[in-house]
């Protein structure tokens, strides 16, 4: 099988498939026939394409990824990826966990960011196929050994994409541990509902179901407790076109900020965001057991990145709306916790929902 990046594959149904292994790893692509379909690669446990239908049942890939697999080592490397052990900033990679400090790999900035340098988005997970009349996709595995980029104690973790019949992909993950550990895991996909490469995502309508927002600091570090949306650029609590919303004073021209979603304690699935594209109808609702989502509109994108079409990726080119708990949890104790002991199971469920307006 042949898959051309910017064209559905030609994929008819059945168990997912296994492509020959690149540099990225495994290639597996599954879906349903008139549904959704995707492309998964199993190095950073990513996705890597995404096709939906729009208002007249024409797929189109929704996940931008770049155009050369190599740029996930540097400018692109968290495109789709799985990012951990601990998604989002941690403060200069320090914290204390039960009166012992500890000292974490950091980037250039000085912060750890989605796990350090070698974050789980640079590994390489075992993967194997999932496939029910009703849920198809892969299960990926991965052990993160204790040091693992500063963290304490080994961790086991498994992450499941699957699509269901009914046009929804979920993100599942499940880790246990031997030793207290931070742990805070995400997918860091990026979206355009006009599909990858038509240009940017400020004509999409957002919504966030969030009452408060985490202001930061200029190094995007919290820089106190959270705040109220209302009366500030940070209220999407009814649809804005990203462009509107994100020109009003205090967005500071694009969003990369944690929204505190509405206070779910059971682990059900709260409904975090509502992304749509008017000119492809297309509709993306965002279902989480997380307490927080993380919009960026991709402010940095310098066009440096080639897309899989071939276009430049440029300010505003997607939308990443990642659902986790907050930065810097591991230093903030009025934060849910992200702490995981030994004898309990870090669970964490997304589901996005697609579907169409007129």
């Amino acid at each position: 099988m042949t898959v051309t990046p910017t064209s559905r594959p030609p994929f008819t149904g059945g168990p997912p498939v296994c492509l020959p292994a690149t540099d990225s790893g495994q290639r597996w692509v599954f879906g349903f026939p008139g549904g959704l379909t995707a492309e998964v690669h199993t190095r950073g446990a990513r996705l890597h394409a995404l096709w939906v239908p729009d208002r007249h049942g024409t797929p189109a890939d929704v996940v931008l990824a770049p155009r050369d697999p190599a740029r996930t080592a540097d400018t692109a490397r968290y495109f789709g990826s799985t990012v951990g052990r601990y998604a989002n900033r941690i403060a200069h990679g320090r914290f204390s966990l039960e009166g012992t400090p500890y000292q974490l790999a950091t980037q250039e900035t000085g912060h750890c960011l989605h796990g350090g340098p070698d974050g789980f988005d640079t590994r390489l997970w075992e993967a194997e196929s999932v496939h029910t009349p009703e849920r198809t996709g892969v299960l990926l595995h991965l052990r993160s050994p204790d040091g693992d980029q500063g963290f304490p104690g080994n961790l086991d973790v498994t992450a499941s994409l699957l699509i269901g019949r009914d046009g929804e992909l979920s993100f599942s993950y499940a880790a246990v541990t031997d030793a207290p550990t931070p742990v805070n895991l995400t997918n860091h996909a990026y979206f355009n509902l006009e599909g990858e490469g038509a240009g940017d995502v400020l004509d999409h309508e957002l919504a966030v179901g969030a009452d408060h927002y985490t202001p930061v600091d200029e190094e995007l570090i919290p820089s106190g407790d959270h705040r109220p949306v209302y009366g500030t650029a940070f209220d999407l609590r009814r649809p804005l076109r990203i462009g509107e919303a994100q020109a009003r004073p205090g967005a500071g021209g694009g969003y990369d900020h944690n929204f505190v979603l509405s206070p779910h304690d059971d682990g059900t699935l709260r409904r975090a965001a509502v992304l749509h594209a008017p000119a492809t109808g297309r509709r993306m609702e965002v279902l989480t057991t997380e307490p927080g989502l993380q919009v960026y509109t991709a402010g940095q994108f310098d066009g440096s990145v080639l897309g899989k079409s071939g276009t430049p990726y440029r300010s505003g080119a997607g939308v990443a709306l990642e659902t986790q708990h907050f930065p810097d949890s591991p230093n903030r104790p009025g934060d849910p916790s992200t702490v995981l002991r030994p004898g309990g199971e870090y669970r964490s469920r997304t589901v996005l929902r697609f579907g169409t307006r007129p």
